[in-house]
């Protein structure tokens, strides 16, 4: 039942999170009406102080929302409000007795937060061609 607790206090942070992701949005539409894109936007918006501000208040609250370690910081590419949702959850997950399937699930779910994603992967795949090679 902790599991549902968990899920069930996501709509409060969705509420808070909507907020904070408005005034975000603001700025970032108000330099593409500029017509900032691309590099050129994200540039811009790194040296915008007041979204640069309101971003790292974002990832803070996150963070601490669920319960991201400094080492998991490291090891994931946590870009997006998603992106830490998906960590939240496989970690709430793990803490589950999972079976074998599950278990190897959520491990390659955690890997596509890894900035080389790909090499986990191709590995899993060479396991499979090596299983089913004739």
């Amino acid at each position: 039942m902790k599991f549902m607790k968990n899920i069930d206090r996501g709509g409060k942070l969705l509420k808070m999170r909507n907020k904070k992701l408005s005034k975000l949005q603001e700025i970032e539409d108000h330099y593409v009406s500029l017509d900032y894109i691309g590099a050129r936007l994200r540039k811009v918006l790194t040296k915008d102080k007041e979204y640069q501000k309101l971003l790292k208040e974002r990832k803070q609250k996150l963070t601490k929302q669920f319960k991201i370690t400094s080492a998991e910081k490291k090891k994931y590419v946590l870009l997006t409000d998603t992106d830490f949702e998906i960590l939240g959850k496989c970690k709430q997950l793990e803490k589950v007795k999972l079976n074998k399937d599950d278990k190897f699930l959520v491990e390659i779910i955690k890997t596509q937060l890894e900035a080389d994603w790909r090499k986990y992967l191709l590995k899993t795949l060479n396991k499979l061609m090596k299983k089913y090679k004739k």
